[in-house]
Formats: C-alpha cells, structure tokens, sequence
C-alpha cells in the first residue's frame, strides 16, 4: 500500500485554494486527512472533498501539527508570518506566492522545468509566478536543446491573475456596459470591460512593473541562466482564467519551426496546437480547466537573417499550470 499524507490547504476558500481541492481529487492525490484552513470569517464554512464536506478551521499557528503537506495560497503576508510554524513542526510549505520566490534558500520549482531543484530545499518550495510557469513550461524544452539566449514578451493576462474579486469584476463590469450602466473600477486601476490595462503590480523607476521583474528574475532561476536576456510587458485582458504570450526567443543554436514542434509533441505538460493555415492555434477559451499549455503560431522570426530566433504563442490555465496544478505536482514530486 502507497503511503497516505495529511495534507492542509491554507486559504482554502480562495480562487486558488478552491482549484487546488479540486486538483487533489482529480489528480487522486494519496491524502490520508485533509485540512482546510482560512481566516477567522471563513471558519466554520464546509468545503467537499471526495464527497465529503470538510469544515473549514481557523488558520494559526498550532494548524500544522502531524500535516506533511501544507499548500499555501493565502497571500505573501501570511506566508511569511506562517512559515516558522509550518517548518518547525516538520511540515513541508508549497507557497503560491511571491514571499519566498527569489530567497537563495527556497527552491523555485515547476516540475516540468527544474524538478532536480526540489532535493535542496529546507521546509519551503515556491511556486513562481503564473505567467512564468505557463511560459517555461513550453520554452524549457528548447532552452535544453537549443540553449536559450535572449527572450521578449508580450503577456495577455486573465482577470483571475487577481483573483475571485478580478473574475467578479469583469463579469459585472460587461453586463453593466451592455445595459448602459456606470461602472466603478474596484479591482483594477482602471475598467477592464472591453478594455485593456498595460498595467500589472506596481511600477519601478525603471519603468517596467514587479510582474515584469518577475518573469526575468523567475525564469534565470528555474533555468540556471543567471544572464538570460528577458523583457516583457505584462498586460490585464477581459478573460477570465487563461494566461497567453506572445514569445520572441533567440538561441544560442540554429532552430526550425519544424525542429520546435518535434521538441514541444513530446514536451510533458504541452499541448502542441499549431495549424494556423485551418485556425487551429492556442486560445484561452481552450486553455480554461485544462492541464497543458498550448503551443501554436510557430515561426522562423523574419526580422533576423539567421535561424536562431522563433515566435511563438503560448495559452494556460491561469489558476490551474499558474498556480493550483503546479502545486500540487511539487507535492507529488516529494
């Protein structure tokens, strides 16, 4: 018989937290006893799994006792005010947000990219941010055979990356705008209802935002590129829960488009979705509650005279590969 965990989900009524019970019964992860845990507002409420409705207990510090397992998607603040507590009673901490990402002592881990990185950690892995899972999921596979050099993006973000309270807003947003009725951005700085915001997490002096810096800094961690060359900029689009970018990669080596799809067809996690000739390529109504992520719009990059840089196009599940999935694969990977 294959050994059973105790597995706890701190921020268990969140977007995230719901998807991540979700992925646990789907995925039929061997959980002996599940533990929901939330703020004080929460306590008390139920959530089913496996048929069975868990009451929803209180986040504190004494909620770890005998977890092995305990994923976390309850903001960075709680993360850190927790983690102590998680580590000392000999749990593991898999946290989806961004306290922990760039600490030299927290192993960064999408288990497609870098599972190898799981062995060194101390009580914490992190889950990176979900733009740059969805994308590495597809360009690692190239980087191990082509070395990947110089990297820019264009993100088109779903709403979700904010969470209920994003989804939310633009469902009620686009009923107002087809009545007629005033709106009031709450979630975004501005109306995402038939709009689009070029505007993710907070601005640096340098001009680009902190969900830019991310993906860069993300990417040469996972990849051990410590001078990859990656820009991006990061916009807020009017879907609700799949990510998609638009890639330009350059490589160290020559690379067909031909060579690209042989690499991505037997590339786990990726779903190879390229006949644009019959309009068949990556969408997010086709990434939504799916696993993989979609890879399509394959092309020699015309710009160069040389067969070093591709564009691609990429599609993925934002709360499920970006954020939900990914945990619960690095629990199946310890």
């Amino acid at each position: 018989m294959s050994k059973a965990y105790n597995v706890a989900v701190a921020g268990a009524t969140g977007a995230v937290g719901i998807e991540m019970i979700k992925t646990l019964e789907k995925r039929n992860f061997p959980v002996k006893n599940l533990k929901l845990l939330a703020s004080a507002r929460s306590a008390g409420k139920k959530l089913t799994f496996k048929g069975t409705e868990i009451t929803i207990e209180e986040l504190t510090e004494n909620s770890f006792k005998g977890v092995d397992i305990a994923l976390f998607s309850a903001g960075g603040d709680i993360s850190k005010q927790y983690r102590k507590a998680v580590v000392d009673s000999g749990c593991v901490m898999v946290d989806n947000s961004s306290a922990f990402r760039m600490d030299d002592d927290v192993p960064l881990v999408v288990p497609e990219v870098n599972p190898e990185d799981v062995k060194w950690h101390n009580g914490v892995i992190a889950n990176p941010n979900c733009t740059t899972a969805i994308m590495l999921v597809a360009v690692a596979p190239l980087h191990r055979a082509k070395k990947l050099k110089r990297l820019v993006a264009a993100t088109y973000q779903a709403t979700s990356g904010a969470g209920a309270k994003g989804m939310e807003e633009l469902i009620v947003q686009t009923r107002q705008l087809l009545n007629g009725e005033a709106i009031e951005p709450k979630a975004f700085a501005h109306r995402i209802g038939f709009n689009l915001i070029p505007h993710i997490d907070v601005f640096y002096d340098n001009g680009y935002t902190k969900e830019e810096l991310k993906m860069l800094n993300e990417s040469r961690k996972m990849l051990h590129l410590p001078d990859l060359q990656l820009s991006c900029t990061c916009v807020r689009i009017p879907v609700l829960r799949a990510h998609s970018e638009s890639l330009n990669m350059e490589f160290e080596e020559d690379i067909t488009p031909d060579e690209v799809r042989a690499i991505l067809s037997k590339a786990p996690g990726v779903q190879l979705v390229d006949d644009p000739m019959n309009k068949v390529y990556p969408m997010p109504i086709d990434a939504t509650e799916k696993y993989d992520v979609l890879a399509g719009r394959i092309r020699q990059d015309i710009s160069r005279n040389d067969l070093k840089g591709i564009e691609m196009f990429v599609t993925g599940d934002q709360l499920l590969k970006g954020a939900a999935l990914n945990a619960v694969q690095i629990a199946e990977l310890l």
